[in-house]
């Protein structure tokens, strides 16, 4: 048994919340929120691609318009790539949170501190990813026109709720103990 797994079980049974749940919560949310924002703005609403907006970039990024054959190929191929990354990341965050959790793995799905995990890896995509592609490259926008700032504040506003949500959400939970004894239970204050 490693020292951080021991030391994890130590606090726990102190009373302490362990955070087991902490980093492939973060991660299943990054990929997540990833998923969404293609998903629902790229694909479904088609509000913009991952290079619509380098007409008017930071960077020198050729400018591919979605409404041209080729730049509809080009910018497909990048919110490809970028959907390859949100899976990576899903799948990573399955994979630890698979490795962490040795038993009741169908109950950690009612966790609310894994909820709470997730949403705040969501909302840190959206204040990455806003602050990034949105205001440092300018490579898109989340709606570009006269009014994208607002669009793209509301994105980083949203992100910042989910974070906030999210960090409230996992400590208002029950903790989880990754060793399958139930829930921690909270060490009595005398």
């Amino acid at each position: 048994m490693s020292s951080s797994v021991s030391a994890e079980r130590q606090g726990a049974m102190a009373g302490e919340r362990p955070r087991s749940l902490q980093l492939p919560g973060i991660i299943l949310g990054v990929g997540l929120g990833g998923f969404v924002d293609g998903i629902l703005l790229h694909q479904l609403l088609q509000w913009h691609h991952m290079l619509t907006s380098t007409n008017h970039d930071r960077i020198g990024v050729k400018y591919y318009p979605a409404n041209t054959v080729s730049g509809l190929e080009m910018n497909t191929v990048w919110d490809g790539i970028f959907h390859a990354i949100c899976w990576v990341a899903v799948l990573a965050g399955l994979a630890i949170l698979y490795a962490r959790v040795t038993h009741h793995r169908r109950r950690v799905w009612t966790s609310a501190a894994l909820w709470g995990w997730i949403l705040v890896g969501w909302g840190l995509f959206n204040l990455v990813e806003g602050v990034l592609d949105h205001h440092i490259l300018g490579i898109h926008h989340v709606y570009a026109g006269d009014q994208q700032i607002w669009w793209d504040l509301g994105f980083l506003l949203l992100g910042a709720l989910l974070v906030a949500g999210g960090w409230l959400i996992q400590r208002r939970a029950k903790p989880f103990n990754p060793e399958g004894d139930g829930p921690v239970r909270e060490a009595r204050r005398a």
